[in-house]
C-alpha cells in the first residue's frame, strides 16, 4: 500500500484548537491555576540549573544530567503552555499551520530527549552503586557529554523523517483539532490523504524509543535492587537506595503516562482522559520534577541554602 503523501501545499492554513470545552468561568480558573503553575515549573527548573553551575559539590555526572533534564524541562513547558494559556483567555483558538507543525515536532523532540536522558540516568546510577570504585573512570566529563549528545541527536534524528512526512500531507477537510497543542494523532486525522504508512513508521520510532529507554531503566534498576539486597547493614541499604528514589519516582511518572498516552490501544478511552494524561505529562510533570528532586536530596537543599545565604550577604 502506498503513504498516499503528495508534495502539494496544504489546503488548510491554519487549526484551531478546540482544547478543555469549559464553561467560560472554569477556563479562567484553569488560566489562573496552569499560570502559578508554569512559574513555578520555571523556577523549580531554573533554580536546579543555577545551582548545579554555580555550586562545586553538584558539579558531578548525577547532577549533570540533572541540570540537562530541567533544561530540557524548561523548553518543554515553554512548548505548550503559553499557547494553552492565551487559548484559554481568547476567543481566537487558531495556529498556524506552521506553528502547528513546529509545535508538534518541539513537543515530541524535548520528550524523546526526556524518556532518552531518564535511561541515562538510571545506566549512572547503576555504574555508581554497582561499580563504584571505578564509577570516576567510566562517567568521566567526555562520556557524559557524549551521552547527552546521543540524546539530543537521537531525539531529532527520530522525530524528522515523521514530521517532515507531516508537513507535506493535505489537510483539505476539517481544521478543528480535538486537543489543547497539535499532538501528532488528532492532527494526522484531519489529513485527506492515505496515512497508514506514515501512522506504522511514527508508532514504530516511538514504541523503539520508550521501550529501549524502559529496558535500560529496568535492568539497571534490578541490578541496583540485587547489589543493594547483598549489603550487610539496613543503613547501608538504606541510604544508597535513597540516592536513586527521586529519579525513580520521575521515571514511574514519565513512564506511565507515555505508555498511556502512546503506547496502549486508544480504543475506548475518552477523549477527555486522553487530554488529562496530556496535562500530566506536559504540565504537571515538569512542576514535579525539580521539588521531588530538591526535598528528598540533601545535597541540593545545602547548595539552596547556601546560595541563599550568600545572596543575603551582598545585600
Amino acid at each position: 500500500m502506498g503513504t498516499g503523501i503528495q508534495n502539494s501545499t496544504a489546503e488548510v492554513k491554519e487549526f484551531i484548537l478546540i482544547g478543555f470545552q469549559l464553561p467560560r468561568a472554569m477556563e479562567l480558573f484553569l488560566f489562573s491555576w496552569l499560570l502559578v503553575v508554569l512559574f513555578f515549573t520555571l523556577a523549580g527548573n531554573l533554580m536546579i540549573i543555577t545551582l548545579v553551575c554555580v555550586d562545586q559539590r553538584l558539579q558531578t555526572p548525577m547532577y549533570f544530567f540533572l541540570c540537562n533534564l530541567s533544561f530540557l524541562e524548561v523548553f518543554f513547558v515553554l512548548t505548550i503552555t503559553p499557547k494553552m494559556l492565551t487559548n484559554l483567555v481568547s476567543l481566537n483558538k487558531s495556529i498556524s499551520f506552521w506553528s502547528c507543525i513546529i509545535q508538534c515536532y518541539s513537543y515530541f523532540f524535548f520528550g524523546t530527549c526526556e524518556i532518552i536522558i531518564i535511561a541515562v540516568m538510571a545506566f549512572d546510577r547503576y555504574i555508581a552503586i554497582c561499580h563504584p570504585l571505578r564509577y570516576t573512570i567510566i562517567m568521566n566529563g567526555r562520556v557524559c557529554v557524549n551521552l547527552i549528545l546521543v540524546c539530543w541527536v537521537g531525539a531529532f534524528l527520530n522525530n524528522l523523517g515523521p514530521i517532515v512526512l507531516l508537513s507535506r500531507l493535505s489537510f483539505c477537510s476539517s481544521n478543528m483539532i480535538d486537543h489543547f497543542f497539535c499532538d501528532y494523532a488528532p492532527l494526522i486525522k484531519l489529513s485527506c490523504n492515505d496515512v497508514d504508512t506514515l501512522l506504522m513508521l511514527e508508532s514504530s520510532l516511538s514504541a523503539l524509543v520508550l521501550l529501549s529507554s524502559l529496558c535500560v531503566t529496568v535492568v539497571s534498576y534490578l541490578y541496583i535492587i540485587v547489589t543493594v539486597v547483598r549489603m550487610q547493614t539496613s543503613g547501608s541499604r538504606r541510604k544508597t537506595f535513597s540516592t536513586c528514589a527521586s529519579h525513580l519516582t520521575v521515571a514511574s511518572i514519565f513512564y506511565g503516562s507515555a505508555i498511556f498516552m502512546y503506547s496502549l490501544p486508544s480504543k475506548g478511552r475518552s477523549r477527555d482522559a486522553q487530554k488529562a494524561v496530556a496535562v500530566l505529562t506536559a504540565v504537571v510533570t515538569p512542576l514535579l520534577n525539580p521539588f521531588i528532586y530538591t526535598l528528598r536530596n540533601e545535597k541540593v537543599k545545602d547548595a539552596f541554602r547556601d546560595c541563599l545565604q550568600r545572596h543575603k550577604r551582598i545585600l
